[in-house]
């Protein structure tokens, strides 16, 4: 798994991902777990049809074996018979054309700009299990309760809960690509109970958390994730 952060916030990629980083956007990943990366560069005629913000998408069947076949051997060893430019540049726009039907993932984690904000964020980072409420720790920053409230839904477009249930989930992805158990992670990430974990992260990642670690493993290691950047 990766996670790779611009000025927009942290983007989670699980396995069989395909992060977009558009031109000009500051940026810098880490990789969790077992990962192997492939980069691909967009030349601007086909940038310009992706988004124009950081996405993270769902990687079909096709566009997993063209990142494949344009990151592979072929392309910088001789004597693995690489693929003409002709045809790459078939491949590249064979890409952003199922990349442009993908489902885009909400697996991005805004960040806090307020710096009332950012000092909640800072303490939630390092304990994303806290369960202080957002009154208790407006007192320790010396804000209100209501302030954070609406800065989180001005400035974020959603509930302090809501972030730190994300914050939660993206710190759990984490944990299982490190090999912990459900229970194990359900009460580092400040669950009580493994169920309301399993509920959460479905209902962000669209699968369970079993069923999340499975397709892990199931994953070809040649391309466990990818990443996509201009």
């Amino acid at each position: 798994m990766l996670t790779v952060h611009t000025e927009r916030g942290t983007s989670i990629v699980p396995a069989n991902r395909v992060a977009w980083t558009p031109a000009d956007f500051t940026h810098y990943h880490r990789a969790h777990g077992d990962t192997v990366m492939r980069i691909l560069f967009l030349p601007p005629s086909l940038a310009r049809l992706m988004p124009g913000h950081p996405a993270v998408f769902m990687v079909s069947d096709l566009a997993r074996e063209v990142l494949l076949t344009l990151t592979g051997p072929g392309n910088y060893d001789p004597a693995a018979g690489g693929v003409d430019r002709a045809a790459q540049g078939r491949l590249r726009r064979v890409l952003v054309d199922e990349l442009r039907l993908a489902y885009e993932q909400p697996l991005q984690l805004p960040e806090p700009r307020d710096d009332r904000l950012q000092a909640i964020a800072r303490i939630l980072y390092e304990r994303p299990g806290d369960a202080t409420s957002l009154a208790e720790l407006g007192r320790a920053i010396g804000a209100s309760g209501r302030t954070l409230s609406r800065l989180f839904h001005d400035e974020l477009g959603m509930t302090f809960y809501e972030w730190r249930t994300q914050l939660r989930v993206y710190h759990a992805l984490v944990l299982l690509a490190e090999g912990h158990d459900t229970t194990s992670v359900a009460r580092a990430c400040g669950w009580a109970n493994p169920s309301g974990f399993i509920a959460a992260f479905a209902g962000i990642i669209g699968t369970t958390p079993g069923r999340y670690r499975a397709g892990q493993h199931a994953t070809d290691g040649r391309a466990a994730s990818h990443r996509t950047t201009d």
